[in-house]
């Protein structure tokens, strides 16, 4: 019998339902199954070359305007032409790697000329959109209608949403809830640029190419859409405070909804209150229950983005901002020590409502790639789909794509039909799949209890451990980043029994010990599906499951 029938055979035969047990598991949030792949979907495959609109722009064309850098090098801050049908095209590529959502970049339409006030772009600049276009999607003008350099025929936003899911693949839908479109500094005001417009095309607001501290809302009605502080850059700041702007948003993402988002990822969500946050949150809940979010607050001090995860704050979740410093400072280092991402996965007396919730991550669009070798990227992607976490990998870091490149450096570059079908013979790539699909069949490793037993040096041990609904199943995850071989033994917390290899589904009795060799850069992860029956364990669970979430209302 092959490796992978038996697998498949003990996937399907591990769950068998069980007497009533007690309950020990991470979360039971539907979407900690998921693991989700990250596309800016205008760096990722240009799948229909007739809606790229090479044409628009003028005297600014939007279509492949290179930024230089040194040695040739070139970022690009024009279009490229990625779409729906690029995506689409691919599906069978990201689900094969053992994913099961993508995110997407922001659909809604976008100013059709590059913009001309800011300051200019070039090589590794930040905040920086002089000469830039809408790209990204993050410039917003028209929150109601999709921008047209996405669908195809049939393959509008509804039309690609359920193209994906006969895929088995779900869409997260990034949304932006603060800002629209730069808004003030150009030397001659643009058309859509600082501008609002409903669902009929009608214009709502206008910043009219003045900075925020001249707009006068109390007599202008199309100023009022703006707060009269500047936010980031010159993009328009949404006012907080005035309910039309909730309003218009939570109309406009409901819409998506309807066509199938399956999750949101709301984009600098630190720059509006909770209040706001709470109520948008409330208002998609109760047309559509349990729905998914989390946000992007670029803060490192978990204390400041913790907030945004409790009940009275919206119960939105966010990226782990916090543990991915320490990711890249483990996974970029060889000499690095595991012992640095203890602390930051906050397993007991933390303060997030779940941390077992949080979107883990190592790099992505907003800055440097992660600067690893191949041997890095294996051992974060090891890491990243066992511990704690719901995974999320940014488009080509299955084969180290631009690695260390930060924006308007090379981060978000063209990555191609032609690197996606090289993509399987890196080994960042095999090994990426290799424990994104062990992942994917197992409840232990996608919402299961972490119980550490040591992270120290290049080794990692750890339980991940799910009692409930009549299931039970407890993976014990061993790690090496190391060059070579290891033989690791573990006897803390160990129930004798069968334990079944996760890769290779063959059983080996365990008594009170369990050594195993573990590959250079490796993973290795056994399963016991029944109860946990160990008395210390059992009671440093129950410690694990009273203390995981605070309770701030």
């Amino acid at each position: 019998m092959s490796a992978a029938l038996a697998l498949a055979l003990c996937s399907a035969s591990a769950f068998a339902a069980t007497p009533k047990i007690d309950q020990f598991y991470g979360t039971e949030e539907p979407f900690a199954s998921e693991a989700v792949y990250f596309v800016l979907t205008d760096r990722f495959v240009n799948g229909d070359p007739s809606n790229d609109h090479r044409d628009q722009g003028g005297a600014y064309p939007t279509f492949d305007q290179r930024v230089p850098g040194p040695d040739g090098d070139t970022d690009n801050i024009g279009y490229l032409g990625g779409d729906f049908k690029g995506i689409v095209d691919n599906a069978d590529y990201i689900r094969g790697m053992g994913f099961s959502s993508v995110w997407i970049t922001p659909i809604v339409d976008q100013p059709d000329e590059p913009f001309t006030g800011g300051k200019p772009v070039h090589w590794g600049s930040f905040w920086t959109d002089q000469g830039k276009t809408g790209y990204h999607g993050y410039w917003g003008v028209n929150f109601y209608k999709l921008d047209e350099h996405l669908p195809s025929p049939g393959l509008d936003f509804a039309g690609f949403t359920q193209a994906m899911r006969k895929q088995d693949l779900k869409i997260v839908l990034d949304i932006v809830g603060n800002h629209g479109s730069p808004s003030y500094t150009m030397p001659k005001d643009q058309p859509k640029y600082g501008e609002i417009y409903d669902r009929n095309d009608k214009l709502l607001a206008d910043h009219q190419n003045l900075p925020p501290g001249k707009l006068n809302p109390a007599k202008n009605p199309l100023h009022r859409f703006y707060n009269t502080k500047p936010g980031v850059a010159e993009l328009s700041d949404f006012n907080e405070n005035n309910p039309a702007v909730l309003d218009y948003l939570t109309g406009a993402y409901l819409q998506w909804v309807d066509q199938g988002a399956y999750a949101f990822r709301i984009d600098t969500i630190g720059w509006m209150p909770h209040s706001f946050w709470k109520a948008f949150a409330d208002r998609i809940r109760e047309k559509k229950p349990d729905f998914f979010m989390f946000g992007e607050n670029f803060e490192y001090d978990a204390a400041k983005i913790a907030a945004h995860t409790w009940k009275r704050n919206g119960n939105i979740s966010v990226l782990d901002f916090p543990l991915r410093a320490k990711l890249v400072e483990v996974f970029e280092k060889p000499d690095s020590d595991y012992g640095a991402l203890a602390g930051a996965l906050y397993l007991e007396d933390g303060p997030y409502a779940n941390p077992y919730e949080l979107m883990t991550f190592y790099d992505n669009h907003d800055m440097p790639r992660m600067d690893a070798t191949d041997d890095g990227f294996i051992d974060a992607h090891n890491w990243l789909f066992t511990a704690r976490g719901i995974p999320v990998i940014y488009y080509g870091s299955e084969t180290g794509f631009m690695r260390g490149r930060a924006e308007h450096a090379g981060n978000r570059n063209y990555f191609g039909q032609e690197n996606i079908d090289a993509a399987p013979h890196s080994p960042i790539y095999r090994n990426l799949q290799r424990i994104a699909k062990l992942r994917q069949t197992s409840p232990a490793l996608q919402r299961g209890l972490q119980l550490n037993v040591r992270l120290k040096g290049d080794e990692a041990v750890f339980y991940r451990v799910y009692q409930e609904k009549g299931k039970a199943q407890t993976a014990l995850v061993l790690l090496n980043k190391s060059d070579r071989a290891r033989r690791i033994t573990v006897d803390e917390y160990l129930q004798a029994g069968q334990w079944r290899d996760g890769f290779t589904g063959k059983r080996q009795r365990v008594k009170n010990r369990l050594t195993v060799s573990v590959p250079a850069h490796g993973v290795r992860v056994f399963f016991l599906d029944q109860p946990v029956t160990r008395q210390d364990m059992r009671k440093r669970l129950a410690e694990l499951m009273a203390r995981k979430s605070p309770d701030p209302g």
